[in-house]
């Protein structure tokens, strides 16, 4: 039999989406196809600690985490000569192989900013090791609502229209910030940390003192904020695409169950399902929804539609959620924002088309591997006698 292709999933990090990327992470473990693949539990803890072991890859031992990092296997990574990359046990040993094991891909599967953001991309890209979710940029890109919305305006996909304010300048003149608000946008409205998932930090206001409730919770997660009117008769639907920057496709659309307008950090983890007792959840996969939404077959197209621009429009790489707010009686659509590594990795979505999750996975490692290829291909260094040069100079001027 072949060598199987070994997997690192990566999940955790310094994060407040921590504890859902354990969930989704380990989702995915257990869901890679073993004849396949050899996958290795990755834990990257709020310190940025990387861990290992039999116990990182249970849910249950996440009840105790001192306990569990205890009973594993601290690792650093590093890249050899054979192409892959090592996992090397830290503190070393004076003794014997340090190595713990390899890896020839990576499946990133974390949440927020510090990791989803970018960070972890960046790492991996210095590792030089394929990995399967968007790029350094995309990446970025996606997490920062400010700059996501004028990337999608430039390629013509609807957003509603945000006013940024920072941290700084709420606290060097609240009252005049406030104003600002109230004249150009009124209520009511929503307040969000540019950078954050999860619906962590976000709220609605409909008066001042709303307002300044909000405005005090986005700025306590974000040095910037974004506040948008909020869309009357609110529908939310959110679609799932697969695939990179030339070709992706749409999964099944869903619409989620919710008694308020925004669905809030518990409203998506810690409520309902039945994994939500005895210390499990199912993640987003437990969220209460309507699949496939109850829309009319034209906007199902439309959101499809527009769900494939924003994922390419933003050179997505791997499985992303998009978000789209919509007035119900209007029938005006908006993207709200991409999860470029989304919940459960919205795995559910795409059952209702007939993927498996294994097949997702498989999907998407797939990819990491043909980008790999293509930027290999690629230039990145050039070969110039500067260098000696300088020297030389640096010597002749040396007193």
């Amino acid at each position: 039999m072949a060598n199987k292709t070994r997997v690192a999933v990566m999940f955790g990090g310094n994060s407040v989406e921590h504890e859902v990327s354990i969930i989704s992470g380990l989702q995915a473990f257990h869901a890679l196809d073993t004849e396949k693949y050899e996958p290795t539990p990755v834990y990257i803890t709020k310190d940025n600690c990387f861990y290992t072991g039999e116990k990182i890859g249970d849910i249950q031992s996440f009840k105790d985490i001192p306990k569990t990092l205890a009973e594993s296997t601290r690792i650093l990574l590093v890249p050899s000569d054979e192409g892959v990359v090592d996992m090397v046990r830290y503190p070393f040993k004076r003794f014997g192989d340090n190595v713990v094991g390899s890896f020839d891909v990576v499946l990133p599967v974390v949440h927020g900013t510090n990791v989803e953001d970018g960070t972890l991309m960046g790492m991996l890209e210095m590792l030089k090791v394929p990995y399967a979710s968007c790029d350094v940029t995309s990446s970025a890109l996606g997490m920062d609502k400010s700059y996501m919305k004028s990337a999608l305006q430039t390629a013509g996909i609807p957003v509603l229209p945000a006013k940024e304010v920072t941290g700084q300048s709420y606290a060097e003149d609240s009252k005049a910030v406030l104003d600002l608000i109230e004249k150009d946008i009124g209520y009511p409205v929503i307040v969000k940390p540019v950078n954050l998932g999860s619906s962590v930090g976000i709220s609605r206001a409909k008066d001042r003192e709303e307002l300044v409730q909000s405005m005090d919770l986005a700025v306590s997660f974000a040095s910037r904020v974004l506040i948008e009117r909020a869309v009357p008769n609110l529908r939310e639907i959110n679609c799932s695409v697969l695939g990179d920057m030339y070709e992706a496709k749409a999964s099944a659309c869903e619409e989620p169950l919710n008694a308020t307008d925004i669905l809030s950090y518990q409203d998506k983890y810690m409520s309902g399902g039945k994994g939500s007792k005895g210390g499990k959840s199912g993640g987003m996969s437990d969220l209460k929804r309507r699949c496939p939404a109850d829309i009319p077959e034209e906007m199902t197209k439309e959101v499809k539609r527009l769900a494939v621009e924003t994922f390419k429009a933003l050179g997505c790489l791997g499985v992303a959620r998009i978000d789209f707010l919509n007035d119900k009686e209007s029938g005006e659509l908006w993207v709200n924002e991409i999860n470029t590594i989304p919940g459960s990795l919205s795995f559910y979505l795409w059952e209702e088309e007939g993927v498996s999750f294994a097949n997702l996975l498989d999907e998407m490692i797939r990819l990491a591997f043909k980008r790999n290829r293509e930027r290999e291909a690629l230039t990145f260094s050039y070969e110039t006698n500067l260098l000696a040069g300088a020297v030389d100079g640096l010597s002749m001027g040396k007193k």
